[in-house]
């Protein structure tokens, strides 16, 4: 059965609520019972025959043009904390990294518009390129509980959508524009942007959009500069797609996100100007490239529903100094994947309940490359295929799901010799309705994740490097379990509440520790690939599996209530690691652990008017505190406030005003994901962090 919108309700601040506006939509729609309770993306809420409630709870996301922070937004942190298990470090445009229950996006399968964001450039920026003004969405997979996510996905995945033209026509029109200005005082951030988008004819689509983003260096609670960079951004967006007959559908897209600036040495440390050369500012360049083409068969037939798409992405960071002052400084590294994935969709009625069988495969080949003061030192490539088989079968009130994939991945040449890894995985999920409106759910999950590509930056072909034959794959399990209760007509006719809460557990064996040489840094024998010290330190750098295993305990409760035009949702999440032997958590390539503190978030919307939306946020991360011998530093609790407006005059069709203060009360704070080390003995800041009181003013209109 396709899929039928059937709500969008104007609580825009409750993330969370998956079963609230549903429920009060279901009846009219009179699409769902409460054993298929909608899944939603914010307020978009969609109905599928096939549709579960355990889908729902763990999966979260946001609707970009309809969370009034996500329309505002300069990085990826302005709307994804908003989901539960989720949080985003790095403060300016080269150094965001998303983490998903602690675990980063080297173990997250990060996709823009289907195409795959692999490999790592260099430990000290992010590794996701893209600017939230090009999306329209973005789903987070809040842990791994399908095989369909498959390899690379220890954490879950985060897939953005950018916007199509069909999200901007207007029913009956051929040709329209957006334009979209925004101003943010923090960072004297400039963003201007034109969408132009047609259907020239009743089976063809256009969308072209451009767009800039120039800020200057953005200040902390203190005032101190948080990054010294003088950044410009640019961003470009072309679509078009075309159906063939009924039947079939083809698009092609290009989307391309550049910024450029003075940006320090080590992106995720503060500049700290004057103090030093230790994080001196160069010139610097990141820029991404995604070319995708994709088709769709969907007959008048429930068994054939193909969804297949092809793609290359390309990521490059690019600095540009004085060689004879600063050699080795000047280099440029990139990572390009190629891949493509064929899927089909069916759905089989039979007398004992209803199947929907997921079947397909996929490949991908990653590949890195440095050049160092205009010479080639290296690159590396591996390879992954695999094949992979679901089936959501419905009986009544009870749904089960088993799934197996198989893989085949080849390693990179210079981590793991090029050993080959075929490995079968397995899942099982089951939801059941113990009472109406009420559902329990439980799934588990078998992982597995090949050895990455080593950071581009280090490529040398071997040289001065332990090349680890023995390395084993990344292996482990996610098991969850979960209840979700609605209830309808609490205070008024119409309302609804809807509280979810779930437990989970991630084994992680054989974690994959890259270790660095130099600099008094331990490093490995170049060919026993044993570790040295600090004292003692070896010459060569490389891959090997930690010693020890980890699990990665936590729950995640949300409540989300709708009322007329007031809508609020509240939550609470928590992740712990901890290793079987020193009980250290997950070691974090930026540095102290991988965890964040308890955090506890609260999102108020009205209406007061059907022209005007107000909004309130707020966040509470509680402290965490590792255990001393681990060598990991504390990281302080904060709590940040954040109030917005946007006004839709009815004189001026298709205008929007909207204005937001950011950080009201001026916290001097850090995010839990970001780099958070202890000061210098001369004085200079080792910790990122975030901007302090900013208010934001944008203005869009679409004609």
């Amino acid at each position: 059965m396709r899929e039928v919108k059937v709500s969008r309700f104007s609580g825009r601040l409750t993330v969370l609520s998956m079963g609230v506006a549903a429920v009060l939509g279901a009846q009219a729609a009179n699409a769902a019972t409460v054993a298929d309770m909608p899944s939603s993306i914010l307020q978009t809420i969609t109905v599928t025959a096939n549709s579960s409630v355990r889908e729902s709870v763990q999966e979260g996301g946001v609707d970009v043009e309809g969370y009034t922070p996500a329309a505002q937004a300069s990085h990826l942190s302005d709307f994804l904390n908003v989901v539960p298990g989720v949080t985003v470090g790095g403060t300016s445009a080269v150094n965001q990294r998303i983490r998903v229950r602690g675990l980063d996006d080297t173990n997250l399968k990060v996709t823009i518009d289907g195409a795959r964001q692999e490999g790592t450039l260099f430990y000290h920026m992010g590794d996701v390129t893209i600017d939230p003004d090009l999306l329209k969405q973005a789903e987070v997979s809040v842990g791994n509980n399908s095989v369909t996510l498959g390899n690379d996905a220890l954490g879950g995945a985060v897939a953005f959508k950018t916007v199509d033209a069909a999200d901007l026509l207007k029913p009956g029109q051929k040709i329209g524009a957006k334009l979209h200005a925004g101003y943010a005082s923090n960072n004297d951030e400039l963003l201007t942007s034109a969408t132009v988008f047609a259907a020239p004819t009743a089976n063809t689509d256009l969308l072209a959009y451009y767009g800039q983003r120039n800020a200057d260096a953005g200040e902390d609670g203190e005032d101190r500069p948080i990054q010294t960079e003088d950044s410009k951004g640019e961003n470009i967006l072309l679509k078009a797609g075309a159906y063939i007959a009924t039947d079939h559908h083809l698009g092609a897209s290009f989307s391309r996100t550049e910024n450029e600036g003075r940006f320090p040495l080590r992106p995720d440390f503060p500049a700290s100007p004057g103090v030093g050369s230790w994080n001196e500012i160069l010139p610097q360049r990141v820029k991404r490239d995604t070319y995708g083409l994709d088709y769709t068969y969907n007959p008048v037939s429930n068994l054939v529903n193909v969804d297949t798409n092809v793609y290359q992405t390309e990521t490059q960071i690019s600095r540009d100094t004085d060689y004879t002052t600063n050699p080795g400084y000047n280099w440029e590294a990139g990572v390009k994947t190629t891949g493509a994935k064929i899927q089909n969709t069916s759905i089989i009625d039979t007398n004992v309940g209803t199947h929907k069988l997921i079947a397909g495969v996929e490949h991908y080949k990653k590949e890195s490359e440095l050049e160092r003061d205009f010479v080639k030192k290296g690159t590396d490539e591996a390879k992954n295929t695999s094949i992979y088989l679901e089936d959501q079968w419905k009986n009544g009130k009870l749904t089960l799901t088993p799934g197996v994939r198989y893989d085949r991945y080849e390693s990179p040449e210079f981590v793991s010799a090029g050993k080959t890894y075929n490995n079968v995985v397995g899942a099982l999920a089951a939801s059941y309705e113990i009472a109406p409106m009420t559902q329990v759910f439980a799934s588990y999950t078998q992982l597995f994740n090949g050895p990455d590509l080593s950071q581009a930056i280090f490529n040398s072909d071997g040289d001065k490097t332990y090349v680890n034959s023995d390395l084993k794959a990344e292996e482990g399990s996610n098991a969850e379990i979960g209840i979700v209760k609605t209830l309808r007509d609490l205070t008024v006719a119409g309302d609804a509440l809807q509280l979810s809460g779930k437990y989970f557990e991630t084994d992680i064996e054989n974690f994959i520790e890259f270790v660095r040489s130099g600099d008094k840094r331990p490093g490995l024998d170049c060919t026993t690939g044993q570790q040295g010290t600090t004292s003692s330190p070896k010459p060569c750098q490389g891959a090997v599996n930690k010693e020890e295993d980890y699990k990665i305990k936590g729950v995640e409760l949300a409540a989300d209530y709708k009322m007329e035009n007031f809508s609020m949702g509240l939550s609470y999440a928590h992740a712990r690691s901890k290793g079987d032997k020193t009980g250290y958590s997950i070691p974090s390539i930026t540095g102290g652990s991988a965890d964040s503190g308890d955090k506890y978030m609260v999102n108020l919307a009205y209406e007061p008017t059907d022209t005007t939306e107000l909004g309130w946020r707020s966040t509470y991360v509680a402290a965490i505190t590792p255990k001393t011998e681990s060598a990991q530093p504390e990281k302080s609790n904060y709590d940040v406030h954040d109030i917005f407006m946007s006004y839709m005059p009815k004189q001026v069709d298709g205008l929007k005003a909207t204005v937001g203060v950011y950080n009201i009360f001026d916290e001097t704070y850090a995010s839990h994901a970001s780099r958070s080390l202890d000061a210098r003995p001369d004085g200079g800041l080792r910790t990122d962090f975030e901007p302090g009181r900013n208010i934001k003013a944008s203005l869009s209109y679409q004609f």
